[in-house]
């Protein structure tokens, strides 16, 4: 079967095309117009070098050595020492996808042709891509300005054969097996492929960047989007085994406070418990005015956090097609600026907003499936549990999705309003964007698994409602969890359950499924 394509030229990179190549492993390659740009730059670079021009991180030192000027004969040991001198990092290896993800984002933005790199540099980094050696990265050690300085200098120390990589057949999840780390030089010797000796400038054009807390903020959007209708349809399930009103959803309501994620919350709802024999069994006699917070607020909750999300994601799209090292290169004005594009700021403020937009479905959650096991508030068995006593239910569920919240709670404190100067003062602001990025990272998976909880605690509250049927799209959400765990008649090992349906709701079928008979926003 012939390998799929995908061709980067600096300035249309999309996060769906992220999506794309992750999943599909595409041959990635520069597009015709980038490859002009590329080479037009370096032939400037190659003329300031002859010439003897003074410029930053060419002819000079780097951070507080830019007043230190370098000779001709040393400019290639410079660029060599930059990247075994900037790889520092400590802690566990990143992710495999994230670093593949880390090499796309570099390419493109290297793509604009505003570096001043190498066609044959940029060509092996994406070989290196399209063969799956990737890189063996630190997850420590970046402060976010003069861009992610020491997880890229790992990443181009591959490239330098100094290096330590994995050979993947694929690089396509998170879930990726373990693979025997070796050094790179012997991997690009399998590969045919040759270490780069880093010309002027090149070691500064692929360090100084955003493309670790890009590479997290990109995976981050793609599943927070995805996360969005998945909170939603725990949710309906829960408002379905609460027995809830759907009186809060009427869209009268919403367009007295018309945000767009609150009005497509209301509708998604209305729209999965549509046709509902349990709502309708107590649409008269019943008692209770109005729902709690978490079920009758779920509009209000879960769309903010939508609107944050569908804001986050915009801000994300324009960094990975940013330009982003320094000093920036202009050919048609044989001209070349130092400014400040590495900065991580607008990511770490980004990434510091996400967690908190994705801990607000965890916290919402948990409330939820806390109502449906307190049987003075949910009318149901005791931590649904038949024969209790003997029997816990699922009692301890619930433990595991307030500690996850309460980590959360943790996690979402804002890395990007703490700043330690570096480089003896000369950067005295940094933005800790690769911290904010690695927490919400964790907050992401955390959230997955409080929604996937209270799925398993709504479809065994479910059980107790029979044989009144739930709504068109809840029982559809139902069934699909029915496939994989069964209805909980005695204790069973918990965690086990969990796991299945985390799993499953990490797959495109269970939303594809659900979408496939109603319409979610």
């Amino acid at each position: 079967m012939a390998r799929k394509k995908l061709i980067v030229d600096g300035n249309s990179l999309t996060l769906n095309q992220i999506e794309f190549f992750r999943k599909e492993n595409p041959f990635v390659s520069l597009s015709k117009e980038s490859i002009k740009k590329v080479i037009k730059a370096r032939r400037l670079i190659d003329k300031w070098v002859d010439e003897g021009k003074v410029i930053y991180g060419v002819t000079t030192g780097f951070g507080e050595f830019a007043n230190v000027r370098i000779s001709k004969k040393d400019i290639e040991k410079l660029q060599e020492n930059l990247i075994i001198s900037h790889s520092t990092g400590v802690g566990d290896p990143l992710p495999p996808f994230i670093v593949k993800l880390m090499m796309l984002l570099r390419i493109n933005a290297l793509a604009s042709g505003h570096s001043g790199i190498r066609l044959e540099t940029l060509e092996l980094l994406i070989s290196m891509m399209n063969n799956n050696i990737i890189p063996v990265i630190p997850s420590q050690g970046s402060v976010g300005s003069s861009g992610d300085l020491a997880p890229l200098s790992h990443l181009v120390l591959a490239m330098i054969g100094k290096g330590e990589v994995q050979i993947y057949k694929d690089v396509m999840n998170e879930d990726q097996h373990k693979v025997k780390i070796i050094k790179s030089s012997v991997a690009l010797k399998k590969f045919g492929l040759t270490p780069v000796k880093l010309a002027a400038k090149e070691g500064l054009a692929l360090i100084n960047g955003t493309q670790m807390m890009t590479a997290f903020a990109s995976y981050i959007c793609i599943e927070a989007i995805k996360l969005e209708k998945i909170a939603d349809i725990a949710g309906a399930l829960s408002h379905e085994a609460l027995r809830g009103t759907d009186n809060a959803f009427d869209s009268r309501l919403h367009k007295l406070r018309p945000f767009p994620g609150q009005i497509a919350v209301a509708k998604n709802i209305l729209a999965m418990i549509k046709g509902s024999e349990i709502r309708e069994s107590h649409r008269e006699d019943d008692p209770r005015v109005q729902d709690s917070y978490s079920i009758r607020c779920m509009p209000q909750i879960h769309g903010a956090s939508r609107d944050t999300i569908d804001y986050i994601c915009s801000r994300i799209e324009t960094e990975i097609n940013s330009v982003n090292d320094n000093p920036l290169i202009f050919p048609d004005d044989e001209a070349h600026l130092e400014g400040g594009n590495f900065h991580g700021q607008p990511i770490a403020l980004a990434m510091d907003f996400m967690a908190i937009a994705l801990s607000e479905y965890a916290n919402a959650s948990e409330r939820r499936t806390e109502r449906m096991l307190n049987g003075s508030l949910s009318s149901l068995p005791r931590f649904l549990a038949k024969n209790g006593g003997l029997n816990s239910g699922l009692m301890i569920a619930q433990y595991t999705a307030a500690s996850l919240v309460s980590e959360n709670k943790v996690l979402s404190h804002p890395a990007s309003v703490d700043s330690i100067p570096t480089s003896a003062n000369q950067e005295d602001h940094n933005s800790m964007g690769s911290i904010s990025a690695r927490k919400c990272f964790q907050i992401l998976k955390n959230v997955q698994a409080v929604l996937a909880i209270e799925i398993l605690t709504s479809c065994q509250a479910l059980e107790f409602h029979k044989p009144l049927k739930p709504g068109k799209g809840t029982m559809v959400g139902y069934q699909l969890v029915r496939k994989i765990s069964k209805p909980i008649d005695s204790d069973v090992i918990l965690y086990v359950e969990i796991e299945k349906v985390s799993q499953l709701i990490k797959e495109e079928r269970f939303l594809n499924t659900i979408q496939g008979k109603v319409n979610l926003l």
